[in-house]
């Protein structure tokens, strides 16, 4: 019997599966991919209220947790790992300790495919940056028979993973964004770090998820934390919507299957 394709998602915060991958994800649950998330913290600052009523991170995050979870059952996603991180602080993190935990679910898992942020973090957040960083370092670790320290690690086989993208965020979709949120900047030990789009030519994959725009939506709907900001995005005009929803782009960064200059439609190219 064929084995079932697997995708997993390895991500800073709740609510980036569905801003940056929710139309991927449900587009392959509904094909009958098997689709993962390992998120690395609970989102306990992403607070969109008042000051006065902000409820602190412990109680933060598990309403956040709530929230992520929601989302991932509306995606179609089979399971959600949280990592217990703290949001903003997981560039400061024991980097080999992190590493190690997100091997062990590659171990047990078995994905063919990951995805995560790419290395500029989508606009400079450290979080998107160091989640890029320590998910790159578990596929090669993952994929090692060495004695890694971490539980469980050596509890499971190697695994070596057939392909690994970035998520590549283009014009069109930060247009989408400015255009309900105004410029994006955010501020890092005195500097301000702006959205960097990328350039065409250097994507080399380009899903079709216009198709999902009701789940992503139901998706992005469950963090209602957050929907004081986010529920602009639901009337955004007919070329931002497009722009943020028709499509979702990639760099593939690692393949053991595929290579060249073809731009792909499908992540699992290669592979099917």
């Amino acid at each position: 019997m064929k084995k079932p394709l697997k995708l997993m998602c390895v991500l800073a915060h709740p609510d980036d599966e569905s801003l940056g991958m929710g139309g991927t994800l449900a587009k392959y649950a509904a094909e009958g991919i098997e689709t993962y998330l390992v998120t690395a913290t609970r989102g306990e600052r992403g607070w969109w209220g008042e000051k006065k009523d902000y409820p602190g991170l412990e109680a933060l995050g598990r309403i956040r947790e709530a929230e992520l979870r929601c989302a991932a059952r509306a995606l179609g996603v089979r399971e959600v790992n949280l990592l217990s991180y703290i949001d903003g602080d997981l560039d400061q993190a024991n980097g080999e300790k992190v590493i190690g935990e997100i091997a062990v679910h590659l171990r047990r898992l078995n994905p063919d495919v990951v995805v995560t942020f790419a290395p500029e973090g989508a606009y400079g957040h450290p979080d998107h940056i160091a989640i890029s960083q320590l998910a790159t370092a578990a596929v090669v670790k993952a994929a090692f028979s060495d004695s890694g320290s971490e539980k469980n690690f050596n509890s499971y086989p190697p695994h070596r993973v057939s392909k690994l993208y970035y998520m590549a965020w283009t014009r069109s979709k930060w247009s989408a964004y400015e255009s309900v949120f105004g410029n994006l900047v955010i501020n890092i030990d005195g500097t301000e770090r702006h959205t960097e789009p990328w350039p065409n030519w250097a994507i080399t994959t380009v899903i079709s998820t216009e198709t999902y725009w009701p789940t992503v939506w139901q998706a992005v709907s469950c963090h209602k934390s957050q929907l004081v900001a986010y529920g602009k995005l639901q009337n955004l005009s007919e070329e931002h919507h497009k722009g943020l929803w028709g499509t979702q782009e990639f760099y593939r960064a690692l393949s053991l299957v595929n290579s060249g200059r073809k731009r792909e439609t499908d992540l699992f190219e290669g592979l099917r």
